[in-house]
């Protein structure tokens, strides 16, 4: 019940949704005042939501810095966390998702001798159809086709959030006696939440975060702070996602 009302919680909070509602609000009232002040809202919070200086300066507060880890730096296994690739119903293709850096990062920490074995961390975390893509088993094929052995390779295949990841993955590190701390590899964004779970389901981590989709700029320009970008809003969406399931990890004793 909790990862169904989860999932209902995001999208709730989505800007988007909220600035459709007030427009929509102001459209089909009768009242001339209400629709004036809708249509400034609206038009205050579409601004607000598309200034991409804003949301980037709060991912930037919120992430991790890029990590690197010294050339005597080895770990018993690196933790792979999910959710950088899927399955098109249409074409019944597979594909790997614009977060997929961790996949490369994990692949790089593995060939140059910092992490002994790989654990998968990658169930299903659809709340319809579930059981018609394994992200785990897919993810497993891919390393192995990357020359990494499958011995070397453990997968979580039925977790379906961070929660679940951290229990089954410290059901697998147990079982396999892998001396801790482990590097724990998941995108920038989401490390803060991950760390704060896995430490709390008593498993010891480096956190490595990858997948950096806010980084740092190297120069600040006027159009930044002026101009609507399409990609805030969707920033925003991932931003609040994080916040919203840090905050009922929180709540429910998780995280």
């Amino acid at each position: 019940m909790m990862f169904v009302i989860s999932k209902l919680v995001i999208v709730l909070l989505s800007p988007v949704l909220w600035i459709v509602i007030v427009f929509l609000w102001g459209w089909f009232s009768k009242k001339s005042v209400r629709k004036k002040r809708c249509s400034i809202a609206g038009t205050i919070m579409l601004l607000f939501f598309t200034n991409p200086f804003i949301i980037s300066q709060l991912i930037l507060a919120y992430q991790p810095a890029k990590v690197t880890l010294r050339s005597n730096e080895n770990y018993s296994a690196g933790i792979l966390l999910g959710g950088f690739a899927g399955m098109n119903k249409t074409d019944g293709q597979k594909y790997f998702s614009e977060q997929s850096d961790r996949f490369i990062q994990t692949v790089l920490l593995y060939k140059s001798g910092h992490i002994k074995r790989i654990i998968v961390a990658a169930g299903d975390g659809s709340v319809f159809n579930r059981g018609d893509f394994r992200e785990g088993d897919f993810v497993q094929e891919q390393l192995v086709a990357m020359g990494i052995p499958a011995a070397d390779i453990a997968v979580d295949r039925d977790s379906r959030n961070t929660a679940e990841n951290a229990i089954n993955s410290k059901k697998i590190v147990d079982s396999l006696q892998l001396p801790a701390p482990y590097v724990l590899i998941t995108s920038a964004l989401h490390m803060p939440r991950a760390q704060k779970t896995f430490t709390r389901a008593g498993i010891e981590v480096i956190p490595y975060p990858a997948a950096f989709f806010i980084r740092p700029p190297d120069s600040v320009v006027p159009t930044d702070y002026i101009l609507p970008s399409a990609s805030a809003l969707r920033y925003w969406d991932m931003y609040l996602r994080e916040i919203t399931g840090s905050l009922m990890y929180w709540i429910t004793g998780r995280g």
